[in-house]
């Protein structure tokens, strides 16, 4: 709970949490430093493992129980756990001893953030600072997360930036940064807010680091994927870098070599579930079932509910056209998240597949509702509708699909095709000169939607007048 200048290794770690596990296990009496259970705590509380974290401080505070560090990380667990009344009381009585300490004030204002009180969780933040918070980034940061969930982006924006510029390994503080510029609008400056910690320090992993997320944020995936790439040359075990490097050559369609980096976004047989699913993505891409499934399996003998794995290899089936397999796993993936379009996508490809039209084009429906931007789903669904000989409402779908992707030259084909299908010709016209401007190759497509239009003379003579 509190910032310390030296790390412990991995190693310590969890050999620290192997005693107090065993010593909980077994009720023997083991002594413990101070700084042990300060580790114990700062361990499961990172891993928000409140309950956990509580009982390590419980503990300590029968071989401490004179100490303010151990009764505010008490005080801040009893609030992240909900009991904030008892949280209070405690952190009232810590201030009748140190009433200066910044803590007594940070510590109320997580109670009063626990509340949902964030105009007074505001206060205590900033009487936080008053007393010698001010260089402290964790008092910044949740100063900021404060303002953050009140709805006030902008001015948690500047809050975090000075957490970062206090501490700049703040994964957090860059993390939630971003997240309030892209509400607020501010998105398209935050490259050279970081680009600064890294003129400051080339040779900063972080800053290269912080940069990439900033790039990968505004879509700029060349700019992030050499940002990362920066930060995993500059520090050989930098795990997160990898793991977003990985992110930016799935992007890019560099499948085989994004294994590479995600097999090295984890300590060395240590893989956590998302990056076993990252590992079977790739492979799926690839068309390597059999890898791709082993990947996926072992991420759910780690995590039952992890959905990626459960999508995954539903994906895998849906790739071998083994339809009515894959149906199962695409189904207990939305069970456990139902609000991915992506999910409702595969979901409604196998249902139409299995010939349960109604049911596909109910999957096609919430498929848009999740995620409005996806060109595929309206597609998918124009599709159906189009086989079922629905040419007016197909044509519609994909005049949807092109509002998210105008300069799209094959959904505009598509439209022309489907309004060609309805006689409504001008409109369709329209489309296919739109189309033509935007790839005049990509015409023959038009024929592979409707074979029938090869033989149309005026539609031949519009295609020639686009010919270079």
């Amino acid at each position: 709970m509190h910032n310390d200048p030296s790390e412990p290794s991995a190693n310590d770690v969890r050999r620290t949490v192997r005693r107090f596990e065993e010593m909980l296990a077994t009720h023997a009496a083991v002594f413990f430093d101070l700084s042990d259970f300060e580790l114990l705590i700062d361990h499961y509380t990172g891993r928000q493992e409140y309950d956990h974290a509580l009982r390590a401080c419980e503990a300590a505070l029968e071989q401490y129980p004179f100490s303010a560090d151990l009764l505010i990380d008490k005080a801040q667990l009893l609030a992240m756990t909900s009991r904030t009344g008892e949280a209070l009381r405690l952190i009232d009585e810590v201030a009748e001893r140190e009433p200066e300490n910044p803590d007594v004030a940070v510590t109320r204002g997580i109670i009063y953030s626990q509340r949902a009180d964030f105009g007074r969780a505001v206060e205590c933040f900033q009487e936080g600072l008053t007393q010698g918070g001010e260089e402290r980034d964790d008092v910044q940061f949740n100063l900021a997360l404060a303002y953050q969930h009140w709805g006030k982006p902008r001015a948690a924006a500047r809050h975090y930036q000075e957490a970062l510029r206090l501490n700049p390994t703040n994964e957090s503080a860059a993390h939630e940064l971003l997240m309030c510029w892209e509400l607020s609008d501010e998105l398209a400056g935050a490259p050279a807010f970081f680009q600064e910690f890294v003129d400051r320090d080339p040779y900063s992993a972080r800053a290269w680091f912080n940069l990439g997320l900033a790039q990968l944020r505004l879509e700029a995936t060349d700019a992030a994927h050499d940002a990362f790439e920066y930060a995993t040359l500059i520090e050989s075990d930098f795990h997160d870098a990898y793991g977003y490097l990985g992110q930016t050559l799935v992007l890019r369609g560099d499948y085989r070599v994004a294994i590479d980096a995600f097999e090295r976004s984890f300590p060395t047989g240590e893989p956590t579930a998302e990056a076993l699913c990252n590992l079977g993505e790739c492979h799926e891409k690839l068309t390597e079932w059999p890898e791709a499934k082993r990947y996926y399996q072992r991420a759910l003998e780690m995590d039952q509910t992890t959905d990626e794995a459960w999508f995954g290899l539903g994906m895998v089936l849906l790739g071998q056209e083994r339809y009515y397999e894959a149906l199962h796993y695409i189904r207990k993936a939305i069970s456990l998240y139902d609000d991915s379009g992506e999910y409702w996508l595969g979901l409604a490809q196998c249902e139409y597949q299995v010939g349960n039209v109604v049911s596909a084009l109910e999957a096609f429906e919430r498929a848009t509702s999740a995620d409005p931007a996806s060109a595929d789903a309206w597609v998918g669904w124009a599709s159906v509708l189009f086989e079922q000989g629905h040419y007016e409402e197909a044509a519609d779908l994909v005049r949807t699909a092109l509002e998210t992707q105008p300069d799209s030259a094959d959904l505009h084909y598509r439209a022309c095709a489907y309004l060609l299908a309805a006689g409504r010709y001008r409109a369709a016209y329209e489309y296919l000169e739109n189309a033509l401007l935007l790839d005049f190759e990509k015409h023959p497509v038009l024929f592979d939607y409707f074979p029938s239009l090869a033989s149309q003379p005026t539609l031949l003579r519009l295609i020639d007048q686009y010919r270079k």
